[in-house]
């Protein structure tokens, strides 16, 4: 949306700004590191940590800051009171059961889809060849890059194409593992494909030894409003069987929100 300049409470964006600046690379700033990532002075952004501070939304030692467990107020609200995480969790819940297989629903933010409904096993793993095991549960409003995701491919394939068009521009894609699709030309050539077969299969570009396949959620007008997928490991089902046998429940399930949505 758009906003009237003398409607805007910059102080309140500027201290957005510092919330989002924590990360999972960097959950511990002081305040020369915040002014870089929300792109404040540093007098600024120590100013706003000390208040954020205050009310209860950050921690700190006096040096470094990190994000407390007020912040979760946000989202535990939204989880409550959206009706789209309430509208998709009886379908989900049902497609975990007939996938034998953990599934989420996402949206998209920006660079990043967020998970905003899920239904699985949460202490699901996998094991790599080598015999080390990574955790694939994935908890509700966990985020993760959209490039490299079945969820997110498919909501970019979503886009209006000069949507797409502006949302890659000056785009660097970042390889997560030796599967990740980075060169531009090769992505563009995936999402095209996405939007004509309707669904993503991403096998081992977000995380080594999973599967991740993906369909669009749409309301009954016909916008694309969420995604759906079903992760799976490779060590219990290849690509190839995964599409041939969850691919059907995927698409029966987004008949059957459409409605709903």
């Amino acid at each position: 949306m758009t906003i009237a300049k003398a409607d805007l409470i910059e102080g309140m964006a500027k201290g957005m700004a510092v919330l989002e600046s924590f990360d999972t690379e960097r959950q511990r700033l002081n305040a020369t590191l915040t002014a870089e990532r929300a792109g404040l002075t540093r007098a600024a952004a120590r100013r706003h940590l000390l208040t954020l501070a205050y009310l209860g939304y950050l921690e700190t030692d006096g040096s470094y800051f990190w994000l407390s467990s007020k912040v979760l107020r946000f989202s535990g609200n939204y989880l409550a009171s959206a009706r789209l995480p309430r509208a998709l969790q009886p379908t989900l819940s049902r497609l975990a059961i007939q996938a034998q297989e953990s599934c989420s629903a996402v949206v998209l933010d920006g660079d990043e889809v967020v998970i905003v409904a899920r239904s699985g096993n949460d202490r699901n793993s996998l094991a790599t060849g080598g015999g080390r095991v990574i955790a694939y549960g994935l908890h509700m409003g966990a985020r993760l890059p959209a490039h490299a995701t079945s969820t997110g491919r498919v909501l970019l394939a979503a886009k209006t194409k000069i949507a797409f068009n502006e949302w890659m521009k000056g785009r660097y894609l970042q390889r997560l593992t030796p599967q990740t699709t980075v060169d531009v030309r090769s992505f563009r050539a995936l999402i095209e494909k996405i939007r004509q077969n309707d669904f993503c299969i991403a096998s081992e570009e977000h995380e080594l030894g999973v599967h991740a396949l993906a369909v669009p959620l749409r309301n009954s007008k016909g916008v694309t409003v969420a995604a759906l997928n079903v992760v799976a490991s490779d060590s219990r089902i290849s690509a190839l069987v995964m599409q041939r046998d969850l691919l059907p429940l995927l698409f029966e399930a987004a008949r059957e929100l459409r409605p709903l949505l």
